[in-house]
């Protein structure tokens, strides 16, 4: 072993670790590996950005925007609502759902898909009185499992076709992953609609309205006056018995109390912690007479603009009474035609793709810039002390946020989240939904078709969207996942330093001598195997470029065929059950579902072994060793 690959296999190490750990964002972690391979001279810094134009970094980029197309102009609600039955029983209604995610997952963008189904499975669970998780995990899974059947189902597909073009045996077609992906999506839809979904835990008992959302940290003040005013802490926990709530902490004078002693006595002006359920949160506040901190805070700020609204219009006409008459009459004030009367209270999930990440409402002045009220924070299996507005968001958490349909609406497209509620039917031009299906299509045919390359027939396809305007050249860029494209780019290069220095051909000699013995069906069931644990605790697409070379030098190792371990790495990548954490997807689900993080594994990991059993002889039969 020489010293350039005791180098990648340091760097590809601490890689590894990094992803695992979760602290830094996957973009970051993948930047700073590829830093560290021109730091040592690894990589040539004249090449090391070329990257950014690769085929499979391209793709991914203008799939995004399609996906963006299909979703702004309401053809996947024309679809799913088309498609789903309106009155069946739970197997019909979830095997209905999940297998319009997965054909969804199979030509767009498969978070994009999960998170416009969403309402709807939120819907079907109260209609057949389940709790959410029982819809929501078979739904996830599936458009995880239809994302494997197309070569732009899921970046990993990419990435393994860009690396056997790279070796020389040109790139993977549109459905040449169809075979394989197909059989083992079909089967694993059939497990998840006929056993899977009662293995996933009730988080809610039947019947209740809403959805499993876990209990909301939320504030509120004490007024003068009120019920709650002179009581203890521990008389207050009693009174809030019957809400099935309990307070957390104290806040006085700017300073917390955690946890406050149950002989302390509240005053006026007190700012006390709560947990509750979002059902409960109303009776808990009413009992005793609190009011939201958040909703008092907009009273007052809206107060405020009242009172200089109402000076402005006094110094004007003060004005115009001393200026002489000029033939015009004064114009009266006219109330903002876009002003919305109606407040609502409306439960939002971040996804993971949010701008919101790692940010607090005090640093991205909620109020300020937004015009809405963030009143409560869900964050399953974890309990925070913080205060509301210092609170750091995360993948999965649930906010609850007060303001005007419009504000809050807008709010949730602007910052990548998913509001859960059933959404009406907005179509704004239906001709715009039937373009983007065409362009869409139209992109797939040509790419399936050979008549130009994955990368151009999908970039001619967002080029079509923005001159009909199915995405507006504005929104294009904002459509595009950055923080998956950086991923994509700065991997690259790294995975081609372990094939150029030979550290890949090293382990695929170890692997085989060490664990495979010699045997090619031993070796294809553990790159599979391997590659679906990584994908477990890690990002699927980084698992694919970190597996590739791999695959390759076993294969070269071993004298065979390379398409069946190649083939075998796009499966593994594309099959995260066992986490949260594992493939985005069951992060979105997390918080809605009410989900722990022990919960996946119990329909996740009978799944991977249907996989795997399934996998193994289609990959065998469709690409011989």
């Amino acid at each position: 072993m020489d010293q350039s690959q005791i180098t990648i296999l340091i760097i590809l190490a601490a890689t590894i670790v990094m992803f695992m750990w979760g602290r830094w964002r996957h973009d970051m972690v993948a930047a700073g590996a590829l830093l560290a391979c021109i730091f040592t001279g690894l990589v040539p810094s004249e090449v090391a950005f070329d990257s950014l134009g690769h085929p499979a970094v391209i793709t991914v980029a203008c799939v995004l925007v399609l996906s963006k197309g299909l979703q702004s102009s309401g053809a996947v609600d024309v679809l799913a609502r088309t498609c789903l039955p309106a009155q069946s029983g739970p197997v019909m209604s979830i095997a209905a759902l999940t297998a319009l995610g997965a054909i969804l997952s199979a030509f767009m963008n498969n978070v994009g898909a999960l998170a416009l189904l969403m309402p709807i499975a939120l819907q079907m669970a109260r209609r057949q009185q389940l709790p959410p998780g029982k819809i929501l995990m078979p739904l996830a899974f599936g458009t995880i499992l239809g994302g494997m059947t197309t070569l732009i189902g899921t970046p990993p597909n990419l990435i393994v076709s860009g690396f056997r073009q790279a070796s020389g045996g040109g790139g993977f077609g549109m459905f040449d992953y169809t075979p394989v992906g197909l059989a083992v999506a079909m089967l694993g839809i059939v497990f998840i609609v006929l056993i899977g979904w009662r293995l996933v835990p009730a988080r809610k008992q039947a019947g209740m309205e809403g959805f499993e959302s876990g209990a909301y940290i939320t504030e509120a003040r004490v007024p003068e006056g009120s019920k709650a005013e002179g009581l203890t802490l521990r008389e207050l926990e009693q009174a809030l018995t019957e809400a099935d709530a309990q307070v957390l902490g104290l806040v006085r004078n700017s300073v917390r109390v955690m946890p406050p002693s149950p002989r302390r006595r509240t005053r006026a002006g007190d700012i006390l912690m709560l947990e509750a359920e979002a059902d409960a949160l109303s009776q808990a506040l009413s009992s005793l007479g609190l009011k939201l901190e958040e909703d008092r805070a907009t009273k007052e700020a809206d107060k405020e603009k009242e009172d200089k609204k109402e000076k402005s219009r006094e110094s004007a006409k003060s004005e115009a009474d001393n200026e002489p008459d000029s033939g015009v009459k004064e114009r009266k004030d006219k109330p903002d035609a876009d002003a919305s009367d109606e407040i609502v209270l409306m439960e939002l999930v971040i996804l993971p793709s949010s701008e919101l990440l790692g940010r607090t409402a005090r640093g991205i002045q909620l109020r300020t810039r937004f015009g809405v009220n963030l009143l409560a924070v869900s964050r399953q299996g974890q309990r925070s002390f913080k205060r509301l507005r210092a609170l750091a968001f995360r993948a999965g958490d649930l906010l609850l946020m007060q303001g005007s349909p419009e504000l809050v609406a807008e709010f949730a497209s602007s910052t990548g989240c998913v509001p859960l509620a059933e959404r009406e039917l907005r179509i704004p031009d239906k001709k715009k939904a039937l373009v983007a299906g065409v362009i869409m299509a139209a992109s797939v045919t040509v790419a399936a078709l050979g008549w130009l390359s994955a990368a151009v027939a999908f970039a001619s396809g967002v080029l079509a969207s923005m001159v009909f305007r199915t995405v507006p050249p504005r929104s294009v860029y904002n459509a595009v996942d950055w923080p998956v494209v950086v991923l994509l780019a700065a991997l690259i290069p790294v995975a081609e330093v372990m094939e150029t220095t030979g550290t890949a051909s090293l382990l695929a000699a170890w692997l085989l001598d060490g664990v495979a013995q010699g045997s090619a069906l031993v070796a294809l069931a553990l790159i599979l195997v391997v590659t679906m644990t990584l994908s477990d605790v890690m990002n699927n697409a980084a698992t694919a470029a970190v597996m590739c070379p791999i695959a390759l030098g076993t294969a070269n190792q071993l004298g065979v065929n390379a398409d069946p371990f190649l083939m075998a790495v796009a499966i593994g990548g594309s099959c995260a059950f066992l986490t949260p954490i594992g493939h985005q997807n069951n992060t979105l689900i997390l918080g809605p579902g009410g989900f722990r993080f022990g919960d996946y594994w119990r329909m996740g990991l009978p799944l991977e072994l249907l996989v795997v059993a399934v996998s193994l002889p289609m990959l065998l039969w469709v690409w011989p060793l």
